[in-house]
C-alpha cells in the first residue's frame, strides 16, 4: 500500500519547489487551461496538498475573499484551484482535499463559495455545496456588475454557524484581476 499523506499549510510556509510543483499539477490537471491570474488566486491562504508515496497528487486552496449579500460584507472562504492528478482520480482524494478546506472554511470564516465546472459540480453536491439561486454579480472598479454567466455555477457552503442567505438575493463578490469568479 502506498503511503498517502496530506499537508495543510498557508501560501508563506510553501517554499519556492512545493509552489512550482503545485502550479505544474495545475497545469497538468486543466491540460494547459490555468492562467497565471487563476494561479494567483489560489494564493495568499490555506493550502490542502495530499501527498501519495511522496509525490504531490492532489491539491486544493481556500482564501479570504468579501462577498456583499443583504447589505453585509461577508468573510467568505473561497475554494480555489482544485485538482488531482489525472492518474490519481476516482480514488477519494479531492474528497480528502475538500475536508480539510471545509474545516478551514468552518474554523475562520462565516461562507464557503466556489466557481465549479461542471465536471467538478458532483464532487461538491455530494459535500452538501449547492449552487446559490440568486443572482451573481461582482464589485467591479465601475460599480456592481452582474455576472449572469456564473449564475448556476457559483456553489455556496454555510458552516455550521455560519450565516444563513436569502436564496433569492444578490451574492457581489470583490473585484480581482482574470476571472473574477
Amino acid at each position: 500500500m502506498t503511503d498517502t499523506r496530506t499537508r495543510l499549510a498557508h501560501t508563506s510556509q510553501l517554499g519556492p519547489g512545493t509552489l512550482e510543483e503545485v502550479r505544474a499539477l495545475l497545469d497538468a490537471a486543466f491540460d494547459g487551461d490555468f492562467s497565471d491570474e487563476d494561479f494567483e488566486h489560489g494564493l495568499g491562504g490555506m493550502h490542502a496538498l495530499l501527498y501519495e508515496g511522496g509525490a504531490l497528487v492532489a491539491h486544493g486552496s481556500v482564501v479570504q475573499r468579501r462577498v456583499v449579500h443583504g447589505g453585509r460584507a461577508l468573510r467568505t472562504g473561497y475554494v480555489e484551484a482544485v485538482a488531482v492528478r489525472a492518474d490519481r482520480r476516482r480514488r477519494g482524494f479531492a474528497g480528502m482535499v475538500m475536508a480539510d478546506l471545509e474545516r478551514v472554511i468552518g474554523g475562520a470564516y462565516v461562507l464557503g463559495a466556489l466557481s465549479a465546472s461542471e465536471a467538478g459540480a458532483a464532487l461538491y453536491e455530494s459535500r452538501g455545496w449547492s449552487p446559490h439561486p440568486g443572482p451573481i454579480g461582482v464589485l467591479g472598479p465601475d460599480g456592481p456588475e452582474r455576472l449572469a454567466e456564473e449564475e448556476g455555477s457559483t456553489y455556496v457552503w454555510q458552516p455550521p454557524g455560519g450565516v444563513r442567505l436569502d436564496p433569492a438575493g444578490r451574492l457581489d463578490f470583490d473585484w480581482r484581476d482574470g476571472d473574477v469568479l
